[in-house]
């Protein structure tokens, strides 16, 4: 096996993606064949991964890991995230394992399946150390939830089983830092607790000199030793986002030659698709949460994919969204539907064998004309394409239930893998596709902001990635003591 570290935070969305990402590039830089690897992840925002061995040849991971092999210059497998749980309920999530999907489970029925689960864990581990010299492991949540440790395979259930040193990450940006690290040694179990080697305080604003008193009233209640204070870090603002709690955060920013509209659907998924769209200097990207209107100067709305299409149909109506959404194409407006946002866009979502759940089929936004069945069988690929429109080669993935016929397919908006694909209504101005990553390449966006009447373009979206991980991994090694993080490792 390869040495390992471990992250893990003092709660969710402590940064631990972004820094375990940051890790992966310092070590790549100092020459090591390092991986990423999360025993457990929950997020609808998936990507697609090699399934090494299979015929099938491709899976779902959390996009966070996607990233982070990205980070490692190193091709995303679906070991680096053996167990991916995608809500599409407020109580249940489909399971994906080791890539495919394993079934659906109510929280307290996926608790009994995580016996099951480790050994799919522990067997992607072994695989996933293979050849590297470190592998970074991120963990789930908190190892303080106890009245779920019984069952953990994501934070201290996992690190005492693979015997990995953990580090532990608090958030100094949400407040109460100091209770939260204290409160976490306080409440673990001696042989958690043994397994934590030191802790990191991130997201941390202003003279960091002002912590130094934290620091030692943290060593005082724990005996850990600090392994250094992160700043807020600007670069991570312009990697993928693989949380939608993100969304929650999320303001308009300055007014822009064109403002994009996207509805924030409940069960919203790989929602980073507007990430370049977001990066271009004349565009304004506004997420709308429920309760909002979209906006009527929006020259273009987006909606996004979703796990859960028609119940995210029902919940758009319940919004207004529809009447707004009707309002926008009679001021000439435009769309474009992504994934479950293009299946939205029809005449009808059926689902006669209740893949999503009880409704078994909701009345679509009408825009264009089409219809979608929902089918058992998921497409999960790697996709190369090319846009009708403007004849530019795209690139992308395809993750989708459904099939979707209908008149208006007969004006394709995508070529993919060969095939002909999606939809566009007969004034051009509604577009729907499967492609996830539509915006990502450089030409096409720019060509489709042109049409409408932006200047686009200028930037290079992959490479602006590649930066932004090379300059938050050089805020790592300024700001913490890597030599020891990396020294850690067993």
């Amino acid at each position: 096996m390869a040495n390992a570290i471990m992250l893990q935070g003092t709660g969710s969305d402590v940064g631990k993606t972004v820094l375990v990402a940051g890790l992966c590039r310092a070590a790549k830089n100092r020459g090591l064949k390092v991986r990423p690897f999360k025993p457990q992840n929950m997020s609808n925002n998936a990507a697609v991964a090699d399934i090494p061995g299979d015929t099938a040849g491709e899976g779902e991971i959390g996009r966070g890991q996607w990233l982070q092999a990205l980070a490692c210059g190193v091709r995303p497998t679906v070991y680096m995230n053996p167990v991916l749980l995608k809500p599409q309920s407020d109580v249940g999530s489909q399971v994906v394992v080791q890539g495919k999907v394993f079934g659906e489970a109510r929280a307290r029925d996926y608790q009994a399946m995580k016996a099951k689960l480790m050994d799919a864990v522990l067997d992607s581990w072994a695989k996933v150390g293979e050849g590297a010299d470190l592998v970074i492991v991120e963990g789930a949540g908190s190892p303080a939830e106890i009245n779920l440790r019984s069952r953990d395979i994501a934070n201290m259930g996992f690190a005492t089983r693979a015997n990995v040193p953990v580090i532990l990450v608090g958030d100094i940006d949400r407040g109460g830092v100091i209770a939260s690290v204290a409160g976490t040694h306080l409440i673990l179990p001696e042989e958690d607790r043994r397994m934590i080697a030191g802790y990191l305080i991130n997201k941390f604003r202003g003279d960091v000199s002002l912590f130094d008193d934290g620091i030692k009233a943290i060593e005082k209640f724990t005996g850990w030793r600090c392994f250094g204070v992160v700043p807020w870090l600007k670069a991570a603002g312009r990697l993928p986002s693989e949380d939608s709690v993100v969304l929650e955060r999320l303001a308009s920013g300055e007014k822009r030659a064109l403002k994009v509209a996207v509805p924030m659907l409940a069960r919203i998924a790989n929602f980073d698709d507007l990430d370049p769209l977001k990066a271009e200097p004349q565009v304004e990207v506004v997420f709308v949460p429920p309760g909002k209107r979209l906006p009527e100067n929006a020259g273009l709305v987006v909606i996004p994919g979703s796990k859960s299409t028609i119940g995210d149909l029902i919940k758009f109506r319940e919004n207004g969204w529809d009447r707004d959404l009707a309002a926008h194409r009679k001021r000439g407006g435009h769309v474009v539907g992504i994934c479950g946002g293009y299946q939205m866009l029809g005449r009808m979502v059926r689902d006669p064998e209740g893949i999503e759940g009880s409704v078994r089929e909701a009345e679509g936004l009408g825009l264009l004309d089409i219809e979608t069945v929902m089918e058992p069988e998921k497409t999960v690929r790697n996709s190369s394409a090319q846009s009708v429109q403007f004849g530019l080669p795209l690139e992308g993935y395809e993750i989708h239930l459904g099939r979707t016929t209908g008149p208006d397919t007969a004006r394709p908006s995508t070529i993919l893998n060969g095939a002909e694909d999606g939809a566009v209504s007969a004034d051009g101005k509604v577009i729907g596709t499967y492609l996830h990553g539509l915006f990502s390449a450089d030409a096409f966006r720019a060509a489709y902001l042109g049409s409408l009447g932006v200047k686009g373009g200028g930037i290079d979206y992959r490479a602006a990635v590649e930066k932004a991980l090379d300059e938050v991994a050089a805020e790592l090694e300024r700001h913490l003591d890597c030599d020891a993080i990396f020294g850690l490792a067993r």
